[in-house]
């Protein structure tokens, strides 16, 4: 198996349009990623599977995607002492509010750095484990800094499209 920097999970397939922000951003920033389905009230015998190989992967970074009680991340988190992001996922009637309090409130010692609900907060995902693993790697926070400055250069086109200065 390839070595893999990130490992994005979902606890559902119906998670994964969403969950490919993080990944599409990372194959942009050429960071290496896999994502796969775990659910950790459905198949937590799995996500113990997962996260025992992940050193052996090479996995430095989670990234977790989970709704309505959104406990996937912190079942993560609990088993790891790699960082875990959290994404709450829009997917129950509670339109995300249950996922991201179940996914922000973790216990003193058992952290998950928390993302907006829903795509951005994947793709923003995907940008902060790209900048955790630039800390050491220079080549990663160069193409870091290109990507923020074309977020910068399409608000400049986007203004002058309207007619600003």
């Amino acid at each position: 198996m390839l070595p893999i920097q990130v490992l994005i999970l979902m606890g559902s397939d119906s998670d994964a349009p969403i969950m490919k922000g993080a990944a599409d951003v990372l194959a942009e920033l050429g960071v290496s990623c896999e994502m796969t389905v775990a659910s950790a009230h459905r198949s937590p015998a799995r996500v113990q599977r997962l996260l025992e190989e992940a050193p052996g992967r090479g996995v430095r970074v989670f990234i977790v995607g989970a709704g309505a009680a959104a406990h996937l991340a912190g079942m993560v988190a609990a088993h790891t002492a790699k960082p875990v992001i959290g994404v709450p996922i829009d997917s129950s009637p509670l339109h995300g509010f249950d996922a991201l309090l179940s996914t922000v409130q973790m216990p003193p010692g058992v952290p998950v750095a928390t993302v907006a609900v829903g795509k951005a907060g994947a793709t923003n995902a995907g940008v902060l484990a790209a900048q955790m693993l630039a800390l050491a790697d220079p080549a990663l926070a160069a193409r870091l800094d290109v990507y923020k400055q074309r977020l910068a250069e399409k608000v400049e086109q986007a203004a002058a499209r309207m007619g600003g200065r």
